[in-house]
């Protein structure tokens, strides 16, 4: 059993802000799949989930709904109620850091201040899980980091975007296929810029 969670904000104010790519992933890698259940609300976990099956494993997918600076708190109880192992944990999430177009997986690391990353490590006690980062930079010149990534993404970036999850739809049942590694090797780099 994996869990593959995709980080955002809820709420329609949120929908298409440049901090809820894990969100529009999640939802655009259940499009592709042709998974037809509906995201259901869970109050016990305070998450959107549905529970699926692809390439002959179970798969979690999971859409914290306590909001971004709080993801963690949502991941540790499902983590705990299914016993879910670290190294079968993916999270997605939005990197300022990457330019858009561009995804990373990333084995282990540092939170790269990110604030839903931080609390993740901080409420699991470790940053050993897998994550792919979706690139939403390069940030504006003389804005702050809250005020963009909080920002939608105009209808050019929308356009890059829905190619971008196409990529990360492969790139999710690559990793589930293999593991981390192979994943980096074929993915790292790729970059949809038009």
């Amino acid at each position: 059993m994996k869990l593959i969670a995709g980080l955002g904000n809820p709420g329609d104010k949120y929908l298409f802000t440049r901090h809820n790519a894990g969100f529009m992933a999640l939802d655009f890698f259940c499009e592709l799949n042709n998974i037809s259940q509906n995201f259901k609300f869970e109050n016990k976990f305070n998450a959107q989930m549905l529970k699926t099956n692809i390439s002959n494993n179970v798969l979690i997918l999971v859409k914290p709904f306590t909001y971004m600076n709080l993801s963690g708190e949502c991941l540790r109880k499902i983590i705990d109620y299914y016993k879910i192992n670290i190294e079968d944990i993916l999270v997605i999430y939005d990197d300022i850091s990457l330019n858009i177009g561009t995804i990373r997986f990333r084995a282990n690391g540092s939170d790269g201040g990110h604030n839903g990353i931080k609390n993740i490590i901080k409420t699991l006690g470790t940053n050993k899980f897998d994550r792919l980062k979706i690139g939403i930079g390069p940030q504006l010149p003389n804005q702050k980091s809250e005020s963009f990534v909080l920002d939608n993404f105009n209808s050019e970036q929308l356009l890059i975007l829905k190619k971008v999850c196409k990529i990360v739809n492969e790139a999710i049942i690559y990793y589930i296929k293999t593991n981390i590694n192979e994943a980096q090797n074929k993915f790292n780099g790729i970059s949809i810029n038009e």
